[in-house]
């Protein structure tokens, strides 16, 4: 398996730290609001990574923090008058819960940096006892770049030309512009907690690597989180604990691209600015994880509705597939010996399922992953046009299984999308209209099929329309497929 680094620069073959294991962390929300969609597609790529990894048969135990301490939180709790402990939990939950919607499995470790202080502080004094970190009079603690002769080595970046870059506040007790901030001294009105230096809360930097230390160990097997967080937030990430622990951070890091809106960078002032719940609201989650993973998660993806609206149809052509197999397997008579049909059918299911590792095993690519799934789709499709009434249980039901397994690696649960079960009230159309005496509403949709099919035979169209305008009133309508009718929900 290939994997793109980050760091490096190029793909390289993935070996765990441990055999047969996967330490994984993905930086999590701050929670102050509703996420966006750029910020979901992150979290879907890594989702989609996680599984495939676990699909390959690894253990992963991937973690994700959620920051609930941080200035946006402090601003948004003074702006709606309430306390920052609030908006944080209120958001946090907000953001749980439409992952669950978006199909996000949850992490196995989900650290909130407020219940992490000790571990943090405990990691700031020991960069400050190996001269990595210092203290000023205000009771801020700051990070010393030009101490660590590695910074740089994530980003690439050169403490020089950073330097150049560099602007230097007034009052700054900074012994360097470049340094950073990895505790802040308490302002009156803010969330705070006792430290050696006074008061105060973490820097958004220092978190992260506490955290990881000690839930999952360092070094860890792959870190990730969008290309915004490259520099300077995973920079300074490892930088802490190249110094303090003198290993690195990670062995991988992978960075997710950005999301631009009709080819605009999504901003609140352009008005294209879209919060993952808005879309949920309007479009099925898996439309929007067929959008999006048919763009690499390396690559920047652009969104718009007219292509959400094309990826619905996409995830009915999938589901519609899916949906024909199962009935035509159940329709099916006993099985015989395979046809030519049959075998060329189980090949194309070997086929789909060698098609689909080897795309994924190349750094992920999910579409590729995609096409091998919808030619096998396309293979079915002509199979089921094909065969006729001449249909193998065994062959149908094989490719069923293969869609829903690879469909499942990507997060589309397939098989969870079984039809609901017929309404009752068909039973008593049935009893009225067919002559049913039975009480499954199953076997009264098959009565009613051949009690209107036999009044369309003997031209009563009354009775035809009749079982027809039943049937419709119902919320159900009558599908003809290559194994014979069968009634459906309305989409």
């Amino acid at each position: 398996m290939l994997i793109y680094n980050s760091q490096m620069h190029k793909k390289q073959e993935f070996k765990p730290i441990e055999p047969g294991k996967v330490r994984m962390y993905v930086c999590g929300p701050t929670v102050y609001d509703q996420i966006h969609i750029g910020n979901a597609r992150t979290f879907l790529c890594f989702d989609v990574i996680r599984r495939y990894l676990t699909y390959k048969g690894y253990a992963v135990t991937f973690a994700q923090n959620l920051t609930d301490v941080d200035d946006k939180i402090i601003n948004r709790a003074n702006e709606q008058g309430r306390t920052a402990a609030e908006v944080a939990e209120e958001c946090s939950q907000a953001f749980i819960e439409q992952m669950h919607r978006f199909g996000i499995l949850d992490p196995d470790i989900r650290p909130r940096a407020t219940r992490e202080i000790a571990a943090m502080q405990e990691m700031i004094q020991g960069l400050i006892d190996q001269g990595y970190a210092y203290a000023v009079p205000s009771g801020d603690v700051y990070f010393s770049v030009r101490s660590d002769t590695n910074y740089g080595i994530v980003s690439g970046r050169n403490v020089d030309e950073l330097m150049s870059g560099a602007r230097i506040e007034e009052n700054e007790q900074k012994r360097d512009p470049l340094d950073f901030a990895l505790w802040k001294a308490a302002k009156p009105g803010e969330p705070s907690w006792p430290s050696p230096w006074g008061n105060g809360r973490p820097g958004w930097h220092t978190e992260c690597v506490a955290m990881i230390h000690r839930y999952l160990g360092v070094p860890i097997d792959i870190h990730g989180g969008g290309s915004d967080l490259i520099f300077p937030h995973h920079e300074n990430e490892t930088a802490q604990c190249m110094c303090n622990w003198h290993t690195p951070l990670a062995n991988v890091w992978m960075h997710t691209g950005m999301l631009t809106i009709d080819g605009e960078k999504m901003s609140k002032s352009l008005g294209n600015f879209y919060t993952l719940k808005e879309v949920l609201d309007k479009y099925p989650a898996d439309a929007l994880r067929l959008l999006m993973l048919q763009t690499h998660y390396r690559s920047p993806l652009d969104f718009s509705f007219e292509r959400l609206e094309g990826s619905v149809g996409t995830l009915d052509r999938l589901k519609s597939c899916v949906k024909n197999l199962r009935w035509a397997a159940k329709a099916a008579p006993e099985d015989g010996e395979l046809n030519d049909a049959d075998h060329e059918l189980t090949r194309a299911v070997r086929e789909a399922q060698t098609e689909f590792t080897a795309q994924m095993d190349d750094d992920f690519n999910t579409a590729g992953g995609l096409a091998a799934i919808f030619g096998l789709v396309t293979a079915a499709n002509t199979y089921l046009t094909k065969a006729g009434e001449d249909i193998s249980t065994a062959a149908t039901l094989r490719a069923v299984d293969a869609l829903e397994e690879l469909s499942g690696v990507l997060g589309i649960n397939l098989a969870a999308d079984e039809e609901e079960g017929l309404p009752a009230e068909l039973v008593d159309l049935a009893k009225k209209e067919a002559g049913y005496a039975g009480t499954s509403p199953e076997e009264a949709a098959d009565a009613l099929i051949e009690a209107r099919a036999a009044a369309r035979k003997a031209k009563n169209w009354a009775v035809a329309d009749a079982i027809r305008d039943g049937i419709t009133s119902l919320g159900l309508v009558l599908e003809d497929t290559a194994a014979g009718t069968r009634l459906t929900k309305k989409d």
